[in-house]
């Protein structure tokens, strides 16, 4: 009985480069998505323990200063676990870089090995070569490793003959974001910034997918920022009819999306004495957060510096809007918020999403840990009993 034919991924120049999360050195979770931005050189080399590798590797650290992770980083993928065990490669900060993939988690998904390929110590097919991605991760060129290195000149020529990151379409790319004016009033946003230093606002964590679960994380190098939730009912309902008159109208003229709910109602604090500051993140990539549709940024004061709001896979702009000021985005962009350097940044952020997402949400009850709260929805709750 003839074998069934392996199948394997092909990544063709445009395609958008596949997400995933796998180990790496000194982390246990490295979500690859959050290195847009920048240009990207991986580098498949599955084993260090051969000739080929060694000098595809060689190579990269003799070209060692293109790779300073503001214009180009560059990813080592590892299959073979004894690589980290002998310490045959090893990352250089900035801009070096590696994956363990021996699981085959990422071989599977970029086409080095076959897409139903079991890893379990015999040997498979591979396909090793290297991958330049654009800073909005889409493949730009794949060159295949040879054994000899003849690849080597032609990738790094082609490499040092990009253009600025910041201009990789050939002109500046505009963020895909609303930006709406005068949303909330002076008077308002005084209003609510006083009502967050009567309160005060207490440390703000993100949400992770940690062993199937969506659980709250505290990470001052990843954030630091300080949240109120509004717990006043009248003071909550001005808001949601600012937004409802003034926001919901643009988003919905623009991307044709109605709008049915809004998650939490907060004031947030980035406070420059606590550095404060969002790693470049995404609001919906687990299963806790997977109902965002759309985010919310809106600043309520402006007598601050830093803390500006960017999206590292449009570009360079920077977002520092006046107060009362709205960006709407979609929760699935890369953003970032530098840190605040003198002052405190006081902002109003929400997510908004719609009927469908809620019910996801619902449904994604049972993959919540224990510290974040279960989801209630009376109005699908009613219909389902």
């Amino acid at each position: 009985m003839s074998e069934r034919p392996q199948t394997f991924v092909q990544l063709l120049p445009g395609d958008p480069a596949p997400w995933f999360v796998q180990r790496a050195p000194g982390k246990p979770q490295f979500a690859f998505d959050t290195t847009a931005g920048r240009y990207i050189v991986l580098c498949f080399f599955a084993s260090a323990g051969d000739a080929a590798a060694r000098g595809a590797l060689q190579s990269v650290g003799a070209h060692r200063r293109l790779f300073d992770d503001e214009r180009l980083s560059f990813f080592g993928v590892s299959m073979d676990a004894r690589d980290e065990q002998e310490g045959r490669v090893r990352e250089h900060l900035p801009g070096l870089r590696l994956f363990w993939d021996f699981d085959g988690a990422i071989g599977r998904r970029y086409g080095v090995i076959p897409t139903d390929a079991v890893l379990d110590g015999k040997p498979l097919p591979t396909r090793r070569f290297w991958l330049v991605l654009d800073p909005a991760m889409r493949v730009m060129r794949l060159f295949p490793l040879t054994p000899d290195g003849s690849e080597h000149a032609a990738l790094f020529d082609f490499l040092q003959t990009l253009p600025p990151h910041d201009r990789f379409a050939g002109f500046p790319v505009p963020a895909p974001v609303l930006v709406i004016p005068n949303a909330f009033e002076p008077a308002f946003c005084r209003k609510l910034i006083d009502y967050y230093e009567t309160k005060g606002g207490i440390e703000s964590g993100f949400m992770q997918e940690q062993d199937g679960k969506t659980v709250m994380r505290l990470d001052p190098e990843q954030k630091r920022r300080r949240d109120c939730d509004i717990e006043d009912a009248d003071l909550v309902r001005e808001t949601q009819a600012r937004v409802t008159r003034r926001i919901l109208p643009e988003l919905r003229k623009v991307y044709q999306f109605k709008t049915t709910r809004m998650e939490r109602t907060i004031v947030s604090c980035y406070l420059a004495e606590d550095g404060g500051h969002f790693r470049a993140h995404r609001d919906n990539t687990t299963k806790g957060t997977a109902h965002r549709r759309f985010a919310i940024s809106l600043n309520l004061n402006e007598d601050f510096e830093g803390g500006e709001l960017s999206f590292p896979e449009y570009g360079g702009q920077r977002f520092k809007m006046p107060a009362g000021c709205a960006v709407v985005f979609s929760c699935s962009l890369l953003h970032r918020v530098s840190p605040v350097t003198s002052g405190r940044r006081y902002a109003f952020l929400p997510f908004l999403y719609d009927d469908e997402a809620a019910r996801l949400r619902l449904d994604n009850n049972p993959h919540l840990g224990e510290q974040v709260a279960a989801y209630r929805d009376p109005e699908i709750e009613a219909k389902d009993s």
